[in-house]
């Protein structure tokens, strides 16, 4: 039987993405697994810059990052990839510097082919954006920081 697990998913997911492939389907001793890309897709041409990047969030997991006074992280409420505009030819919701309401939309996490609004829990300037356009996302994972009041 076959058995898959989230990093397995993951990496099936990643090679999709590198591959331009837009689905994948298999079915095997009761186990179906389908896999769709639709919609918002941006694809990285350059390969090299993505494992450099993929080696910073490795080595970047392993440190905590610290929060000046006032600041706040804003998180990942869920699994997915993360995009700072509505679409590819639109600009981002928000910049470094931008000074954001509670309730204002920061970014996008599509998950499970749906594009869930991410809104801003705080109000105050966006001091850091921690996650690069399309990259994938987990749960709980700082995407920006604000710094409130």
């Amino acid at each position: 039987m076959i058995n898959f697990d989230l990093e397995e998913i993951k990496e099936l997911i990643k090679a999709m993405n590198e591959n331009s492939i837009t689905e994948f389907y298999l079915e095997s001793e009761g186990i179906k697994l389908n896999l769709k890309r639709e919609g918002y897709v941006q694809a990285i041409t350059d390969v090299s810059s993505s494992k450099k990047f993929d080696e910073s969030v490795k080595n970047n997991a392993d440190q905590k990052l610290e929060l000046q006074p006032k600041e706040v992280f804003i998180k990942s409420p869920m699994v997915g990839t993360f995009y700072r505009s509505p679409s590819p030819d639109s600009p981002p919701f928000v910049e470094v510097g931008d000074y954001v309401k509670k309730g204002q939309v920061i970014c996008i996490i599509e998950a499970m082919k749906l594009m869930n609004e991410i809104e801003s829990e705080v109000d105050g300037v966006i001091k850091e954006i921690l996650v690069e356009n399309a990259m994938p996302v987990e749960f709980g994972q700082p995407l920006m920081i604000v710094e409130t009041g």
